[in-house]
């Protein structure tokens, strides 16, 4: 099933190869784009049963997705499985409850944060905080690519569990195996890994 979902992104263009600004301003020979993955719900389904797998064992209560790609995840996921879903706003309201995390919820709850990719683990920590300062109790989080480059290991080492349903190398090296990019185009992603961890 993971094979077969990478050649789906690859194949709708969620998974890029040349060059390209990432949000760190560093160039990368890799991109992964799965914004573009809501025009395919057959996908967002796939993608979901993968990612509801991967926590099953999980203590569970509620479930909030990253905004903004991971929601449509986060939201087919509690459709799916009938789990509660909370939402962080990405900044507070000024009006009406002026609340950040919108949902019905109690303190104590386990929520498992739902997230697209992870590089640094930054805007996974923009949500663990406010949904920690509401009381709710972080301890896993599922990641549909992990990036390899140091986000997984920083955000384990403050105590939390990551489950990546697949990372860059395993990427790179199912779609050099089917011969849909070369040698040469697999090697400039892995030194670029190698030398950018955050």
């Amino acid at each position: 099933m993971i094979r077969s979902l990478i050649h789906k992104l690859f194949e709708i263009g969620a998974v890029k190869f040349g060059e390209f600004k990432l949000k760190s301003g560093i160039t990368s020979p890799i991109y992964i784009d799965l914004r573009l993955t809501i025009s395919n719900p057959k996908l967002i389904v796939t993608i979901s049963e993968l990612m509801h797998e991967a926590i099953r064992g999980c203590k569970m209560d509620l479930i909030c997705g990253v905004p903004y790609t991971a929601l449509p995840f986060a939201t087919a996921i509690s459709i799916q499985h009938t789990i509660p879903m909370v939402l962080r706003r990405k900044e507070k309201k000024e009006y009406g409850t002026g609340k950040l995390i919108e949902g019905i919820y109690q303190p104590g709850q386990q929520c498992v944060i739902i997230e697209d990719v992870i590089t640094s683990g930054q805007s996974i920590f923009e949500t663990i905080v406010p949904l920690s300062k509401e009381g709710l109790v972080v301890e896993d989080i599922v990641v549909l690519v992990d990036r390899e480059q140091g986000g997984r290991k920083y955000i384990e080492s403050k105590g939390f569990k990551v489950h990546p349903i697949c990372t860059i190398t395993m990427i790179v090296d199912e779609l050099l195996k089917e011969k849909k990019i070369n040698e040469e185009t697999a090697h400039s992603v892995q030194d670029f890994i190698r030398k950018n961890q955050v």
